[in-house]
């Protein structure tokens, strides 16, 4: 039972690990432009990733001893399980993406770039536990903030420069969608919690017109920030210009807090207004509307993969594709539902995240395009091993994580509607999983079979970076050959 009111001690224990992640976001920004100030920049990243990495470790031990359940008045702040799951998951994905950011050769200025990936990921922490649509907006908004920064933190770079600034565009563009989405439902619910908007609406289900648009801003609003189709035209130039290790945070750790909230706005607070897109069973809703985002995503973010010749613009239309299979946990509405999204969007972010520091590893060679990866097996059979267990998760291919993520997503939406409604759907996720699979190993054949030169020198790679690309394969492995260590903490059994 959550209190109506609450004491600043007991706010304080609530939020102890964001409060912690702050803390050493400050702390390495303090000590880079303090201590740190003349020494090295291998130096300066050195002690900035150690500290950051301390305060993620932190963080994790605080949500690790604090309450199972607990909260704050109106939704504001809503402590579960499953909140400590998705929060855990953001700080570990935080800790790899610092790691990697030992390669960093793009910018001087350390201290602030360290300090921007720990605000943003406290800026996710918030928004997967909180139920109330002002947090909501205002913490994804300055998780949004912190994104265009990081996109466009390579100051040397025009390309970097016109990625934020598209993103930055296109998120605010969004940002009034979603805003405008948010007000329509304060307005016919008289209410800013999530629960509390579900049971106004379910009172004049089908009389409000309204309502429909709300449901369609709201869908809007999301897709932009998940970036399904036709709301992802900043995403490839947004993954292709970022620095690489921006690009990877923005492609993995986003998309797992994103998907998160998206699915909890829907499914409680929209759940009176579910509607069918089954076939020959169609009602109105907000299913059919991320039906449709859903196949548009697929179809669109696959197809356009295959004439890629940039492994960047690759994972981006990749990313897309994804989006579309992940919306089938949302679709599904259901418990199942949202346990297979998370263990889909979890271990996709593992594998994006560590197909984006390959390319990080491999940035110093000017390598970006498909061609360049020829003889990589060669010249760093480590990198290409770690790219192939990647690239084939992200495929689909068992027994990788993606396999499993793919096969609980689809059984989730298939058990959805009576009389197999979506099965429609799922065969057509199964098919561009099959396209997908060719554009995945046309890398492969690049890096593993295309011919060389004999002269190449082999790749020298840190061993930070090489230590965190293979903890990153092996959990991809691991979590593929033995799914319940994941499935049982989120509750997919």
């Amino acid at each position: 039972m959550i209190p109506n009111t609450v004491s600043y001690s007991q706010l304080l224990r609530l939020t102890w690990p964001e409060i912690a992640l702050t803390l050493a976001g400050i702390l390495a920004l303090a000590l880079d432009l303090t201590v740190l100030g003349r020494a090295s920049l291998a130096a300066r990243l050195r002690a900035g990733v150690a500290v950051a990495c301390a305060g993620c470790i932190a963080a994790l031990f605080l949500l690790g001893s604090s309450a199972p359940f607990a909260g704050l008045p109106a939704g504001m702040f809503v402590v579960t399980p499953l909140t400590h799951v998705v929060q855990a998951a953001l700080l570990a994905l935080a800790i790899f993406t610092l790691l990697l950011s030992f390669s960093v050769r793009f910018t001087g200025h350390v201290g602030e770039y360290l300090a921007l990936i720990l605000f943003a990921t406290v800026a996710m922490m918030f928004l997967v536990a909180t139920q109330n649509l002002l947090l909501i907006f205002v913490a994804l908004e300055f998780l949004s903030l912190s994104l265009y920064i990081l996109t466009g933190f390579d100051k040397h770079s025009r390309q970097s420069a016109e990625a934020s600034l598209k993103y930055f565009l296109f998120g605010g563009m969004s940002a009034g969608f979603l805003l405008f989405g948010m007000s329509l439902l304060y307005g016919l619910s008289r209410s800013i919690e999530l629960p509390q908007i579900a049971r106004a609406l379910s009172l004049f289900l089908a009389q409000d017109p309204l309502l429909w648009v709300a449901i369609v801003m709201v869908a809007i609003g999301f897709g932009f920030k998940i970036a399904a189709a036709p709301f992802h035209l900043w995403a490839p130039d947004a993954y292709q210009g970022a620095p690489t290790v921006s690009a990877g945070f923005l492609a993995s750790s986003s998309k797992v807090a994103s998907f998160f909230i998206f699915a909890q706005v829907v499914t409680v607070a929209l759940a009176p207004a579910a509607g069918s897109g089954a076939f020959r069973a169609y009602a109105p809703g907000w299913v059919p509307t991320l039906i449709l985002i859903a196949a548009l995503s697929m179809v669109v973010g696959n197809l356009a993969a295959l004439a890629q010749t940039s492994l960047r613009r690759l994972l981006a239309y990749s990313a897309i594709g994804h989006a579309g299979y992940m919306l089938l946990g949302i679709i599904a509405h259901s418990p199942r539902g949202l346990s297979a999204l998370l263990y889909y969007v979890i271990t996709y972010a593992l594998a994006v995240v560590g197909a984006f520091g390959v390319l990080g590893a491999l940035e110093p060679e000017g390598i970006d395009r498909i061609a360049d990866l020829a003889g990589l097996f060669r010249r760093a059979p480590g990198l290409a091993l770690c790219l192939l267990i990647f690239l084939l998760s992200l495929a689909g291919i068992p027994p990788l994580s993606g396999f499993f993520a793919k096969f609980y997503i689809f059984s989730a939406a298939l058990e959805s509607e009576p009389n197999l409604g979506l099965l429609w759907l799922i065969l057509l996720a199964v098919a561009m999983s099959a396209v997908s699979l060719y554009y995945y190993l046309r890398v492969l054949k690049a890096a593993y079979v295309a011919p060389a030169p004999e002269d190449l020198p082999r790749l020298r790679v840190s061993p930070a970076t090489r230590l965190t690309l293979w903890v990153l394969a092996a959990l991809v492995v691991l979590l593929g050959c033995a799914p319940s260590l994941l499935l049982n903490v989120i509750g997919l059994r």
